[in-house]
């Protein structure tokens, strides 16, 4: 668990520290067959362990776990609207110079909506031994979630630098966004735990969560080939990232 928690925080931190020395044209350059692989990996998890384990948990009523799906897709899709797509590794130039809250502010609906977004990733991370189908995708999942925030956390700190014009000022709200992920996993496995496995919620959340990350994961797939050519080095990454997701369990 401990692990989990450092690994995440440490990677948007990282990530975020990167724009501080990369440019955004040279940025790009990775981000987009990092982008193809983290969306390959993510699609093929839901698919193949995520859905599943949810399904496992509702077996009378497997329509349940298909609503929240929905749920998930489609508040993904209002999320997106306040993010402005920094889950997918974007900075628009509206998102920069600020639609919803004044230039040289921190634009706090955009932050808010990463977070909602990075917390429910947190909170299906949840370890109890006891319980073997609860644990099973732990790790894999912890993997997806982290190379998801890799390009959401490089660009964060790309927009917010352009929002408020010094590095310097970035880091408060890349620590907020690093922390969500970690506060849905301690408020999941401490606070809450006993009433998710009791009472189906968890397979709720599960539901909602793969519903989140379909629409991202899609999105990310359809965006890295806009001009429907095909691209050998992407096409290498999200084969690279569907073999991947495959292979753990």
């Amino acid at each position: 668990m401990g692990f989990a928690i450092f690994f995440l925080l440490l990677t948007v931190l990282g990530a975020g520290a990167a724009a501080a020395w990369v440019p955004v044209a040279r940025g790009g350059r990775w981000l987009k067959p990092l982008l193809a692989f983290s969306g390959a990996y993510l699609f093929t998890l839901t698919i193949t362990h995520i859905l599943p384990e949810a399904l496992q948990l509702l077996p009378e009523h497997p329509e349940r776990v298909g609503y929240w799906v929905l749920a998930g897709f489609f508040g993904q899709l209002l999320l997106e609207v306040l993010s402005q797509g920094v889950e997918h590794g974007h900075v628009h130039h509206e998102a920069a110079h600020g639609p919803h809250d004044a230039p040289g502010r921190v634009p706090f609906l955009l932050l808010g909506a990463l977070v909602v977004h990075s917390f429910l990733e947190g909170s299906i991370l949840v370890r109890t031994p006891e319980v073997g189908q609860i644990s099973q995708n732990f790790y894999a999942i912890v993997v997806g979630v982290a190379l998801h925030h890799v390009p959401a956390a490089f660009a964060l700190a790309t927009l917010l630098r352009l929002r408020l014009g010094s590095f310097r000022r970035v880091w408060p709200g890349l620590l907020i966004f690093a922390l969500a992920s970690p506060i849905g996993i301690v408020f999941s496995n401490y606070v809450v735990l006993s009433q998710l496995l009791s009472s189906g919620l968890y397979a709720a959340l599960l539901g909602l969560v793969a519903g989140n990350f379909l629409h991202v994961s899609t999105t990310i797939l359809f965006e890295t080939s806009p001009e429907h050519r095909l691209n050998w080095p992407k096409l290498g990454a999200t084969l690279a990232g569907l073999l991947l997701a495959l292979a753990v369990a």
